[in-house]
Formats: structure tokens, sequence, C-alpha cells
């Protein structure tokens, strides 16, 4: 039987190590591609939110729905993308919508004439509530 000496390599963690760099160094490729698809949805549902244009209004559909939609099935799904890389899917649903909503509702007030308050007739007159 051949003795071994405590500083004598060990193929097998050496073989372990080098696998698990591999793995991680692949994860990392799928993570920043999974990161690459999420960050092109994003940026195509705010870039194209008020689109007037078919292609724009197509894009933003697109986008929204893959947002929307709640399976997991697919690893490119919203679903997976996010729990992949951490980040919690409603929370971040719940940001685009209020996003959206306060966004809309900009729009909203710059296309309303502003409300002009017409005068009280008191204020006519000269009256009013001066305390004298």
């Amino acid at each position: 039987m051949t003795e071994r000496s405590l500083f004598e390599p060990d193929v097998l963690i050496t073989e372990h190590f080098s696998n698990a760099r591999r793995r991680g160094a692949a994860l990392s490729g799928e993570k920043r591609l999974m990161l690459a698809v999420l960050a092109n949805a994003l940026d195509d549902y705010q870039k194209y939110v008020f689109a007037s244009d078919r292609m724009g209004r197509q894009l933003f559909a697109e986008a929204a729905a893959w947002i929307a939609c709640t399976s997991s099935a697919d690893p490119f799904s919203f679903e997976s993308i996010n729990e992949t890389l951490n980040i919690s899917p409603e929370y971040l649903r719940r940001g685009l919508l209020m996003w959206r909503h306060r966004l809309l509702e900009v729009q909203r007030r710059m296309v309303e004439p502003p409300a002009i308050e017409s005068p009280q007739p008191e204020q006519i007159a000269g009256g009013g509530s001066s305390a004298e």
C-alpha cells in the first residue's frame, strides 16, 4: 500500500474546483443574457408607452404582455428571469404600474386646460369678509 503525504495534491478537489468555476462562468453568462432580455423589455415598455406608430404600439404591447405573464414554464419568462436574478416579479410589476399611472396623470394634466376659477360675486363688488 502506498502512503500519501499530507501535502500531496488532491486531483479530485482540483477537478471539482475547475468544474465549479466553469459552471459559475456559464451561469454568469446566462444571468447576463437574462438581464439583457429583462432590460430590453423594460426599455420597450417605457420607451413606447405612448407610441402612436404601429411598430411602437406593437413593441409596447409585446413587452406589456411578457411582463404580465405569470407562467414560469419558459426559462426566459418574466417570472423565471426575475427569480433567477433575485428580483421580486410582483414588486417590479407594481413599480411599472405605478410609474405608468403617474405618467398618464402627468400627460392628462398637460392635455387638459387648466381650470380657471371665476371670481366670487363679493370679490367683484369689492366686498368680502375683511376684518375692520
